[in-house]
């Protein structure tokens, strides 16, 4: 991703009126973002439990998503929908958007699975445990990385009503 200052975040949601926008919370360590190293940026609000945001370099433009989260399961393990990572069940939580423009305006919403830290990003890169003898296959993590980040760019097409 292409550096991004608060302003630009700030300017970039496309499911946000102005009063959410003013009060989102910025992550603590937003000056610190490494964003080269970066396919997505994804963060929960200190200030407000429930709410968590994405951005995403989505058709040439940074586009922000405000997302709600919902409590998270408690007794089974489940999969983030992004990352595809199993997680045990008080980790992943449905998480919706609403939509933008005038389906957003009616009340039209989606929703997914993701982990409850929105830590999607950092959990692909981190690498399975090899059995005995086992040798890990080039590009192995790579392959991971980019469906990551297709299942992300598909939500939030889904959120822009261009599925």
């Amino acid at each position: 991703m292409r550096a991004l200052t608060e302003a630009d975040v700030r300017a970039s949601f496309v499911n946000a009126d102005a009063d959410e926008q003013r009060v989102m919370a910025m992550p603590h360590d937003f000056m610190l973002v490494d964003w080269d190293y970066l396919d997505f940026f994804a963060w929960r609000d200190p200030s407000a439990g429930r709410r968590g945001y994405v951005l995403i370099e989505h058709d040439g433009r940074v586009v922000g998503v405000v997302l709600r989260a919902s409590d998270p399961g408690r007794r089974h393990a489940g999969m983030c929908n992004i990352c595809h990572t199993m997680q045990p069940g008080n980790q992943v939580a449905l998480f919706s958007a609403r939509r933008s423009g005038e389906a957003g305006a009616r009340g039209d919403s989606v929703g997914t699975y993701l982990c409850t830290d929105l830590s999607c990003h950092e959990n692909v890169r981190l690498a399975h445990p090899l059995a005995p003898n086992e040798i890990r296959a080039a590009g192995q993590v790579d392959i991971r990385l980019d469906g990551t980040r297709r299942r992300m760019e598909a939500f939030v097409a889904r959120v822009l009503g261009q599925d």
